[in-house]
Order: C-alpha cells, then sequence, then structure tokens
C-alpha cells in the first residue's frame, strides 16, 4: 500500500534485494543508521556496520582520523534505518563527504521482506 513512499524515500535507489549479494560478496558497505537501543531491539542485518546517524559525520568522513577503513577505501556504500527516512538523510551526507556511490535502500523491514539475514 505505501510502496510509493518507500521508493519516495529511497530516492529510486538500489533496492534492498539487489544489496543483499553484494553485501554478501563484500562490494558494497552496507551502514545501519540507527541508535543502538533499536539495534537491540530488533537485530541489524547481517553483513552491515554500525554507524549511528549522530556519529555518522565523525566516523564515515575519510578525512577524519574516526573514520572506519572500509569507508576509505572508496567502495560503493548502501545505508538503512527503521524506514528508509533517516537513510535518506544520511545518504546525502556522506555524498557531501565525498563518497561517490551511495544507495539508500530503506529500512530494516525492506532487508528482511528481500530474504536478508538479521543478527542479534
Amino acid at each position: 500500500m505505501f510502496a510509493f513512499l518507500s521508493n519516495a524515500l529511497r530516492g529510486g535507489d538500489m533496492t534492498a534485494a539487489e544489496a543483499l549479494p553484494l553485501v554478501a560478496s563484500g562490494e558494497i558497505v552496507l551502514i545501519d543508521i540507527r541508535d543502538p537501543m533499536e539495534i537491540r531491539a530488533s537485530g541489524m542485518a547481517e553483513g552491515a556496520v554500525s554507524i549511528p546517524s549522530a556519529t555518522l559525520a565523525m566516523r564515515a568522513d575519510p578525512r577524519s582520523p574516526e573514520c572506519l577503513d572500509a569507508l576509505k577505501a572508496g567502495k560503493p556504500i548502501a545505508v538503512y534505518c527503521a524506514s528508509g527516512a533517516r537513510s535518506a538523510m544520511a545518504k546525502g551526507l556522506l555524498q557531501r563527504m565525498g563518497h561517490e556511490e551511495v544507495h539508500n535502500i530503506g529500512g530494516l523491514g525492506h532487508w528482511q521482506a528481500a530474504g536478508g539475514k538479521i543478527v542479534r
């Protein structure tokens, strides 16, 4: 019923189903930008790294000494949150930091619906 909203939030980006094999093969970095309490409550996509949105500017900026090594390699990035709204904002921030290929795959529910595994 709300598929149009989901696609609008993702901006016509890569779907979770398209991201699954890329995450599994290590071709794309998957970032969960939800808060730690959310992750504890519902788990996290298998293969994702947790970078809460509050720390994204520091932990994902290649110029920062706090930047994760996986994000310094120039690999494509996929982000998700609970619904896709926060990850849409995170996508813009990551692009402004200089990451060239960033995709919003929506929310954790999209990952699960595509057959993605959840780790707790």
